[in-house]
């Protein structure tokens, strides 16, 4: 074994130990973190001249191949017009003689939040355009994609889906939550060859691990992925610690829900190379843009949506993978949908009796006031996303709800008060995956899109140190990792980042100019900026 000394840095510990200025590595662990004078001997030293170490960044909720395919995709996030949207997929056609697809776009972009096949029509109409919204919750498309995908006045809308469709009964070109996944998303699939895929996997580890993030949950994991993370795998074209949700959709009827709750299972009882599954993961809600969250109260526009699980087929699903070990995360962005949640946890509880468990609840844009309570109470963890409240895509998401309940939007202190496990993310595609960027925006409530926008609520920004905790030592905790890595402390997993420039001493202004430059998994530096 190598034991190898990192000296002359500020290391943020994420651990009791808080900050020190050396750590020393043997192999693949951490054997000593702390003052420098009292570092053991060493084989090696290397001089990090000054700079800011901490531990290795853990996405907690993201999706590994829709991120990797959205690097190739048209972005669409910072298009702020129809006029600037229509140009980009212009250009897009221009360089392109096939289907095109982008992703990012936001609501507040399109004239009356009302996306047509029409309007993208205008600028190409030969070739299918899917273009999934910043929140991969809805997919846009030209008429040409719902003749390719089959849509016409006579297809039914899915369970917990729309197609939206005029007066006449005609579709116009918005695919809301299930029916983007099991038309255009399902489409995508089947048209995807393992090439690209294998593309997409490469892509993805790359902006990871430039971006210091040695982790990863995926949360929507299927055959598809696992597939594609083997073959990486296989390749050693891997290092990043992946640990999955096997998604389960509901299907009306419950056997065949608790059939893919079996399969779930027997994937995580196996060992496979390159990723673990660890649970399933449900969404019970679609998102407040798009008036799809389930709300107690009804939305500004007086409409209200309900959940895509009702109870009778949840409670089933959640005790039984609770019974089997498995960690279910759900989706719930709604307060009706975050106390839906609870309450199927609370009767798998009640059905499965005392049980090793740390469930989890993603997104919770808005929960109701006590949530976090009941959630430190039954364990739970909360994993929420910084990159979701940035003030450049927060003015629709405020306007849906048009009420008080802004004023409690991405509340993350609630959760550290009540003394919740709480993780954050960026779940990746739907916004930026860069740790640092994420960072800035869990630390300010500024702007990490458009610094030009004003902070919004920054009554609930973190201080920095407490947020890269959340997303290092918390993120790898809510998988079951938390004893073995995401610190960095004698005994954990030697996975840690140097930054260039150090916030700390410079301001939070500096995660968005700054790099990294060294990102180290294990022992074995990865990536060397």
């Amino acid at each position: 074994m190598t034991r190898t000394l990192y000296r002359n840095a500020r290391i943020l510990t994420a651990d009791d130990a808080g900050w020190v200025d050396a750590l020393v590595v043997d192999d693949d662990v951490f054997v000593f973190a702390g003052a420098v004078a009292d570092a053991p001997e060493a084989d090696h030293e290397v001089d990090l001249e000054g700079r800011l170490v901490l531990p290795g960044f853990t996405d907690a909720h993201t999706h590994l191949l829709m991120m990797g395919e959205a690097l190739g995709q048209i972005g669409l996030t910072d298009a702020r017009s129809l006029t600037e949207i229509q140009d980009r997929l212009r250009t897009a056609r221009a360089e392109s003689d096939g289907v095109l697809r982008g992703r990012g776009w936001l609501f507040d972009a399109v004239p009356g939040g009302a996306p047509t096949a029409a309007m993208i029509d205008e600028v190409v109409a030969d070739v299918p355009v899917y273009l999934d919204a910043n929140d991969y919750h809805s997919c846009w498309v030209n008429t040409a994609a719902l003749a390719a995908l089959g849509i016409d006045r006579d297809t039914p809308d899915p369970i917990g889906g729309r197609i939206e469709r005029d007066t006449d009964g005609e579709a116009t070109g918005m695919l809301y939550e299930t029916a983007a996944q099991q038309y255009a998303w399902a489409h995508r699939d089947a048209t995807t060859t393992d090439a690209q895929r294998d593309a997409a996997v490469d892509r993805v580890v790359q902006a990871y691990l430039a971006s210091g993030v040695v982790g990863a949950v995926d949360m929507a994991f299927d055959g598809l992925g696992l597939a594609a993370l083997q073959r990486a795998a296989a390749r050693d074209a891997l290092p990043l610690r992946i640990a999955a949700h096997w998604f389960v959709a509901n299907t009306g009827d419950d056997e065949a829900n608790l059939a893919q709750v079996v399969q779930a299972a027997q994937h995580a009882a196996q060992e496979t190379a390159g990723v673990r599954v660890v649970g399933i993961k449900l969404v019970l809600d679609g998102t407040i843009d798009a008036c799809t969250a389930a709300m107690r109260d009804p939305y500004a526009n007086g409409t209200n949506a309900g959940p895509i699980w009702p109870a009778n087929r949840l409670f089933p699903v959640v005790a039984a993978a609770d019974a089997a070990g498995l960690q279910v995360a759900m989706h719930a962005i709604g307060d009706a949908a975050s106390t839906l949640a609870l309450d199927a946890l609370e009767n798998a509880i009640a059905v499965n009796g005392d049980l090793p468990r740390r469930h989890r609840i993603e997104h919770l844009e808005y929960a109701a006031p006590g949530t976090a309570e009941r959630m430190a109470g039954l364990g739970v963890t909360a994993s929420m996303q910084p990159v979701h409240a940035d003030p450049a895509i927060f003015t629709n998401w405020a306007a849906q709800l048009g009420d008080d309940r802004v004023d409690r939007a991405f509340a993350w202190p609630e959760y550290e008060d009540a003394g919740a496990l709480l993780a954050f993310s960026t779940d990746a595609p739907t916004a930026p995956h860069e740790a640092l960027a994420n960072m800035y925006v869990a630390a300010t409530r500024a702007s990490a899109l458009d610094p030009h926008v004003a902070a919004v609520q920054p009554q609930f920004a973190l201080p920095l140190d407490r947020a890269i905790a959340h997303a290092t030592r918390d993120a790898a905790a809510s998988v079951g990792d938390g004893a073995w890595r995401g610190r960095i402390a004698a005994g954990q997993a030697a996975d840690f980042v140097v930054v260039a420039d150090d916030p700390f001493v410079d301001g939070e202004d500096a995660l968005l100019s700054t790099r990294v430059v060294r990102t180290v998994i294990g022992g074995r530096t990865v990536f060397d900026g």
